[in-house]
């Protein structure tokens, strides 16, 4: 099961593997849409790695 501390490259490995196993399932417009909302998870999977790289950067500063 996926966790939210999982890596920005396991996600873009499942990104891939997703991309690929539903391109054949989805009509085009779908398919679009799928893709657009993937690349936002993708986006903000990537802010998340970020925040938590600057809070671990705060709290080693503080010690």
């Amino acid at each position: 099961m996926p966790t939210c501390l999982s890596s920005v490259s396991d996600g873009e490995s499942q990104t891939s593997w997703v991309r690929k196993l539903t391109k054949s399932y989805y009509q085009d417009d779908q398919q679009a849409k799928f893709m657009h909302l993937q690349a936002e998870v993708d986006s903000l999977l990537q802010q998340l790695e970020n925040l938590k790289r600057q809070r671990l950067a705060d709290t080693d500063q503080k010690k």
